[in-house]
């Protein structure tokens, strides 16, 4: 081999570099711009992720606790551990009681929350329901009865001025996981 050619062959073999540098930086920006298009598209359309804030779930949740919320092909129901949409506030995190439809009676002497005449086995709660006025009612349609686990310390539909009834369309969905702290992490029932 003569001097050209081996000078030839060295600069081809820097050019190839050199390209083969710029495609594997431009292959891992793609892939980057890709995965992070991916996990926005997850966090925006299947799920979020929400903070608990004061102690109206208290035992089943706590202040401060963090919940991976799901929308997607969600329907609330009876029991379901829920995030609401206030538009100009925090959310709140409560369980759903009633739907639209229940009949629901709180009675005031014996605490007992009744939902179409059949007393609600709930042994998340904490304290006794607040012997609040309430009269025996029908839940509009589309709208839920919401509570917290915290009775004693909880503002939710009992509190018409405050909570009221909770349309489902203002319903962020339902809290499926708590993933802090990793002590309490699991599934939520």
């Amino acid at each position: 081999m003569d001097k050209n050619n081996i000078k030839e062959s060295l600069e081809e073999d820097k050019t190839e570099k050199t390209g083969s540098s710029v495609s594997g930086i431009y292959e891992w920006v793609e892939a980057a711009v890709f995965s992070l298009l991916c996990v926005s598209l997850i966090f925006t359309f299947l799920f979020r992720i929400v903070g608990v804030d004061g102690d109206s779930m208290n035992i089943t949740l706590f202040n401060k606790e963090r919940l991976i919320v799901t929308r997607l092909f969600y329907t609330p129901k009876r029991g379901d551990i829920v995030i609401i949409n206030r538009h100009t506030k925090e959310p709140l995190v409560k369980r759903v009681i009633a739907v639209g439809g229940d009949y629901l009676e709180i009675d005031p002497e014996t605490h007992e929350v009744k939902v179409n005449g059949k007393v609600l086995d709930e042994p998340y709660v904490l304290g006794v329901t607040d012997p609040i006025e309430f009269s025996p009612q029908k839940i509009p349609d589309n709208c839920l009865f919401v509570m917290g686990d915290n009775r004693e310390n909880s503002s939710d539909s009992r509190y018409m001025s405050e909570v009221g009834f909770v349309r489902e369309k203002d319903i962020i969905g339902k809290a499926v996981f708590r993933f802090f702290p990793l002590s309490r992490a699991g599934v939520l029932h």
